[in-house]
């Protein structure tokens, strides 16, 4: 039961990083997010080495209607609310609130130098739901993004953040 879970927490982790391809100034389309988790405080029993650390790469599209709205593809993550978007000129910050199995506070920063480029940072302290017990989480997920192409084919846009 807890390993679902976690398969659970590593998903929204990633989805989470994907915050770095944020900006107005950024091009639409296709583009390849690596991240990389890592857990200060994990869920799992002394011994139990949790899921991460290793770089996972993903291909996430993102339209012209998000970068005008919110300048990025926000995460999706159920239970999670985003506040606190600030979008500068070559950067962003935000906070993301949760609240159900998974409750805590994660901030979000992103960072570019061009429109084909980005880095990310998502750090999360909370806890979660396992069993009958609640757990300690602190997990940090730095990411990198890289432009790949205009056209999106087969890959869908996130839906519009909550």
């Amino acid at each position: 039961m807890l390993r679902p879970r976690l398969a659970i927490l590593v998903s929204v982790c990633l989805l989470s990083a994907a915050t770095c391809l944020w900006a107005t100034t950024r091009k639409a389309g296709l583009w390849e997010l690596t991240t990389t988790m890592t857990w200060q405080q994990s869920p799992l029993p002394s011994g139990i080495i949790p899921p991460g650390g290793e770089p996972h790469t993903t291909l996430v599209c993102l339209t012209q209607q998000q970068l005008a709205q919110y300048g990025s593809v926000l995460p999706q993550v159920a239970g999670c609310q985003i506040s606190n978007v600030a979008v500068k000129a070559n950067s962003v910050t935000a906070d993301m609130v949760c609240s159900g199995k998974m409750t805590g506070k994660g901030t979000l920063e992103s960072s570019w130098s061009d429109d084909s480029h980005a880095t990310g940072t998502v750090h999360f302290l909370g806890s979660i739901q396992v069993g009958t017990d609640s757990k300690t989480i602190e997990w940090t997920n730095h990411s990198s993004s890289v432009f790949k192409s205009a056209d999106c084919g087969a890959v869908k846009p996130t839906p519009p953040a909550q």
